[in-house]
C-alpha cells in the first residue's frame, strides 16, 4: 500500500504518524506529548488498537483552541475578543493581528496572513477532518477492538469533523466539504457548498454520532474525548448559529451575500429546530445528570469567584461539555501569559458588570469623585462588583499573575500604557493557580443554558419561565438576584447577550454573538479605558480615576458588514478546486 506522504493540497501537507511513536493516553495526560510524523502505511496503523488510537489522537490535535499557543499564530499571539468591544490591543508591532489588520482595515483577500483571525486553507481544522475520515474508513480492519468500541470511536471521529466544520461555518460560511479521506493522487475537485448544505451536513454527522453508543460523559481516564453531551450541545450551537438574524433573514447581511453565506430568506422553523435541539439536550441531562453548574462552597464573594473559575479552568468537572487541548502543563499558555501586558479589557466591558447586589453599574458614574468605590472599598479592599468581573479582568487593587498587585495604575513600577485593565481569565492571580493541567473550555454548560434561553425567547416572542430559569441559575451561582419577569422580547434578548458577555468573557463567544446577531452598533462604538492612580506604589488601598478614550478604530467610521466573515485568500481561489470569495472582499 502506498505511503501517505502528503495531505490535502488546499490546506496542509501532513504525513501519517508512525507506528513507532509512544502511545498517547487520554484522561489527564491527553495530548501531553505530540505524536511524531515519520510516515507509516495504513495497514501498519490499523494493525492494532494501540496504533489505530494514534490516528484518532492525531485528529484531536487539530481542534480549535482559543488561546495563543506555539502551534497557532492566530491574531499574532492575540485573542479574538481584541476585535470586539470587550478588549483592545496596544501591541504596535508588525505581528499584531488586531492592530495591523483590523484596527486599520488592512485585511484583504490578497493579504490574509497567518496573524489574521482565520485564514481559510491553512488552519489545522483540515488535519482533524482528514485524519478523522482516515480513521472512520479503516478502523474496521483493527483486529483487537470490539464492534462496540469501533462504533463509539467512529462516532467520536464524526463529532471531531463536525466541530471543525462548525469553526469554518462561523468564520467563512459554506465551505469545501470532504466526506472521505482524500488520497494524495485524487483529483482536486471539491466545490464550495451552500450555507444551508453546510449546516445540514454538520447536523447530519452529529445526528449519526448522537444516535450511536457515545458515552454521555467520559470517564476520568477518557476525559477530553468527544461525548454524547458534547455532540448534543454542539448540534444546538450549530442550529442557534444558523437561526440567528444575520443568516436567517429576508434582508441580506451584505449586498453581495449569496447562498454560500446565508439562507437568503427567513424561516421561524430554524429557531424551532434550535429549540428542539436545546430541549433534547436538557431532557437528556435530566435523565442522565452528571453535568451541573459548579456551585460555591459558601455564600461569599471569594467562594463564588472560585466556583466560576473552576467552571471554565479545571479539566473534567461537571460543566465542561467540550474541552480542546494543546498539551498538559501551563507552559502551553506561556505565549498568552507572556504577552499579557499588551491587550487590555475595555471600560465598556467592565461597565457591563453590575454591583455585587445585582444593581446595574451606572452609565453616568462619576469617575472624578465616586461616591462608591467601583472595584474595592477604601482601606479594607472588599470587592464591590459581580465576582465574574475580577475573574475576567485584572482591576486596580487586585493581585495578578504572580501574586503581586496588578500593574494597571499609572504609578505602579511595572505600569505599561493601555486600557487601565489586564486580562485575568486563564492567567489568574498566583503562579500556583496555574499548576493544574490546562485546556480550552470550548463549550460549557452555562453557554448552552444562556443560548437556550435566547432561543426560547425567539420561538415564543417573549421570555418563558424556562428561559428566565436558565439565566437566573447562571446568575445565582455568583450571587446575583433573578431578572425581573416584566421583560419583553427585546429587553430579555439584551439581558441574555449581556449575561453571555459577563459569563463567557474571553471564551471566544462575544465575537460570534455580535456577528450572528448583526450587532453593527457594537462594532462601531467608541471604546474607553480607565486611568487610575493608587495611594501607594506596591499595595494601594484606594485610587483616583479618570475615564479616557482609547485609540482610533477604523470600524468606528468605516464599518462594513463584510467583516462578519473572513476573506478567502486569493491564492486558495486560484487553485481552482472550488472555493469562492466571500461578500465584500
Amino acid at each position: 500500500m502506498n505511503r501517505i506522504i502528503k495531505g490535502l493540497g488546499i490546506a496542509l501537507g501532513c504525513v501519517l504518524i508512525a507506528s513507532s511513536c509512544s502511545e498517547i493516553s487520554f484522561g489527564d495526560k491527553f495530548l501531553g506529548d505530540q505524536p511524531e510524523s515519520s510516515g507509516a502505511t495504513t495497514e501498519e496503523m490499523f494493525s492494532s488498537k494501540i496504533n489505530a488510537e494514534k490516528v484518532l489522537t492525531k485528529a484531536y490535535t487539530g481542534l480549535p483552541y482559543g488561546l495563543p499557543t506555539g502551534s497557532d499564530y492566530k491574531l499574532g499571539v492575540n485573542i479574538l475578543e481584541s476585535i470586539t468591544d470587550l478588549c483592545y490591543s496596544f501591541r504596535d508591532n508588525i505581528s499584531d493581528g488586531p492592530v495591523k489588520l483590523y484596527y486599520n482595515g488592512a485585511l484583504s483577500a490578497n493579504n490574509v496572513p497567518k496573524n489574521s483571525a482565520y485564514r481559510y486553507g491553512s488552519k489545522s481544522d483540515w488535519t482533524t477532518i482528514r485524519y478523522a475520515w482516515l480513521y472512520i474508513e479503516n478502523v474496521e480492519k483493527v483486529p483487537d477492538m470490539t464492534a462496540s468500541e469501533k462504533s463509539e470511536r467512529i462516532a467520536e471521529a464524526k463529532v471531531l469533523i463536525s466541530l471543525c466544520y462548525f469553526e469554518m461555518l462561523r468564520y467563512v460560511g459554506g465551505v469545501t466539504w470532504l466526506d472521505h479521506y482524500v488520497d494524495v493522487n485524487e483529483t482536486m475537485n471539491f466545490p464550495r457548498i451552500t450555507f444551508a448544505e453546510t449546516v445540514e451536513k454538520i447536523v447530519g454527522l452529529l445526528n449519526e454520532a448522537i444516535n450511536s453508543n457515545l458515552a454521555w460523559k467520559a470517564e476520568k481516564a477518557d476525559d477530553g474525548r468527544m461525548t454524547l453531551a458534547g455532540a448534543m450541545a454542539l448540534k444546538f450551537k450549530v442550529l442557534q448559529w444558523a437561526a440567528s438574524p444575520t443568516f436567517n433573514s429576508n434582508t441580506k447581511w451584505h449586498p453581495e451575500a449569496d447562498e454560500y453565506t446565508c439562507y437568503g430568506n427567513y424561516s421561524d422553523q430554524r429557531w424551532k429546530d434550535a429549540a428542539e435541539a436545546g430541549a433534547a439536550f436538557f431532557t437528556e441531562l435530566q435523565k442522565r445528570h452528571e453535568y451541573e453548574l459548579i456551585q460555591p462552597t459558601e455564600e461569599t464573594h471569594r467562594a463564588r469567584r472560585l466556583a466560576y473559575r473552576q467552571a471554565y479552568y479545571n479539566r473534567g468537572g461537571t460543566e465542561i461539555l467540550i474541552s480542546t487541548r494543546q498539551g498538559y502543563g501551563s507552559d502551553v499558555h506561556s505565549s498568552f501569559i507572556g504577552q499579557r501586558y499588551y491587550s487590555g479589557p475595555t471600560l465598556n466591558y467592565v461597565d457591563m458588570f453590575p454591583w455585587e447586589d445585582g444593581t446595574d453599574f451606572p452609565a453616568n458614574f462619576d469617575w472624578k469623585s465616586p461616591s462608591k468605590q467601583p472595584f474595592f472599598t477604601k482601606g479594607e479592599m472588599v470587592p464591590t462588583r459581580d465576582p465574574r468581573l475580577y475573574e475576567n479582568v485584572a482591576c486596580p487593587g487586585d493581585t495578578y499573575c504572580n501574586g503581586t498587585t496588578a500593574p494597571v495604575y499609572i504609578n505602579h513600577a511595572d505600569y505599561k500604557d493601555g486600557s487601565g485593565f489586564l486580562i485575568m481569565k486563564y492567567i489568574l492571580q498566583e503562579n500556583n493557580d496555574r499548576e493544574g493541567p490546562v485546556q480550552w473550555s470550548h463549550t460549557r454548560l452555562a453557554e448552552i443554558m444562556l443560548g437556550y434561553a435566547e432561543v426560547l425567547n425567539e420561538v415564543n416572542g417573549r421570555p418563558t419561565d424556562e428561559a428566565y430559569k436558565m439565566v437566573n441559575d447562571v446568575r445565582k451561582r455568583v450571587g446575583l438576584p433573578e431578572l425581573s419577569k416584566t421583560m419583553n422580547h427585546d429587553q430579555f434578548l439584551e439581558a441574555v447577550l449581556r449575561e453571555r458577555a459577563l459569563e463567557l468573557g474571553f471564551e471566544e463567544v462575544r465575537w460570534f454573538d455580535l456577528v450572528r446577531r448583526d450587532r453593527q452598533s457594537d462594532f462601531k462604538k467608541k471604546l474607553y479605558g480607565l486611568r487610575s492612580r493608587g495611594n501607594d506604589l506596591n499595595n494601594p488601598t484606594e485610587f483616583t480615576f479618570e475615564k479616557i478614550e482609547l485609540g482610533d478604530h477604523y470600524w468606528a467610521t468605516n464599518w462594513d458588514t463584510k467583516w462578519y466573515l473572513a476573506p478567502i485568500p486569493q491564492e486558495e481561489i486560484n487553485k481552482q478546486y472550488g472555493m469562492t470569495q466571500n461578500p465584500g472582499w
